[in-house]
């Protein structure tokens, strides 16, 4: 039996080798093997459209050769070469289309009039990381640093402003029935588990912590609950990164709903 040509097989491998290289990029930085600027912003937004438009034209090349050349052997590996990078460049469009409907923030709360605070602890591990700094909820992103280049009107919105208007169902958690201690156990093991590190409760101060770390890259957000006048607020912040794409706003209607359960069985 004749094998496909050369050239098919070659785009074909060059396509299997696509995902490989962007798991690569996200694993390594997980694992410290190199910063997530290079993971992310050098290998995966600037270097990746790169590497598939290069392979989706060797694989085009190789469809054309193949179909003009009889007996039209290898077009199926051809074709499918072609898919692969077409399909990643139709997620990763997917993903920019939903990201430019979401605010360029990362720090989300479900009281932005008075956000809870995290423990000295959790700000010195954050520190310790060179993180985000925790911004004023009251202040126009225009005057924040990372926000400095920011364009009207959003440069004119606070932190509390964006989002109320973002995340309008995002809101505080009554405990009901339950009270201080039952709801700070609640939120501590809604926590656990939903895969939290580093989780610590104090009954008495109604304060609960955590960390949430991504699996590709790795990316540690910290999560703060604070259980007080017979509601619990949530606050989760990302360490690096200037948009969480959404991120904490998810993280905490997932950990609301998971507390909800529990004080409401």
């Amino acid at each position: 039996m004749t094998r496909s040509p050369w050239y098919s097989r070659l785009a074909l491998v060059l396509a299997l080798l696509l995902p490989v290289y962007f798991a690569v990029a996200a694993l390594g930085t997980k694992f410290g093997l190199w910063s997530w600027q290079t993971g992310l912003l050098t290998m995966t937004i600037k270097a990746g459209p790169i590497l598939l438009g290069i392979v989706a034209l060797v694989a085009l090349v190789a469809l054309v050769a193949t179909l003009l050349r009889k007996p039209r052997r290898g077009w199926l590996l051809a074709l499918i070469a072609l898919l692969v990078p077409l399909g990643i460049f139709a997620a990763l469009g997917y993903v920019r289309g939903q990201a430019a409907d979401i605010p360029p923030i990362h720090d989300i709360a479900t009281d932005v009039a008075n956000p809870p605070t995290f423990s000295q602890a959790a700000v010195d591990r954050r520190n310790a990381s060179d993180a985000n700094p925790l911004n004023d909820y009251t202040t126009p992103l225009g005057e924040l640093d990372m926000w400095a280049q920011t364009e009207a009107p959003l440069a004119n919105q606070s932190h509390a402003q964006v989002i109320t208007q973002a995340y309008p169902d995002l809101v505080s958690l009554p405990i009901g029935t339950a009270d201080r201690a039952a709801a700070v156990a609640a939120v501590a093991e809604a926590m656990e588990e939903l895969g939290f590190v580093d989780v610590t409760a104090d009954a008495a101060a109604g304060h609960v912590e955590g960390v949430a770390e991504t699996f590709w890259f790795g990316f540690k957000d910290d999560m703060v609950a604070r259980v007080a006048d017979g509601e619990i607020d949530f606050r989760s912040v990302s360490r690096v990164g200037m948009s969480d794409l959404g991120a904490n706003a998810a993280r905490i209607a997932k950990l609301r709903d998971a507390v909800a359960a529990r004080l409401n069985p």
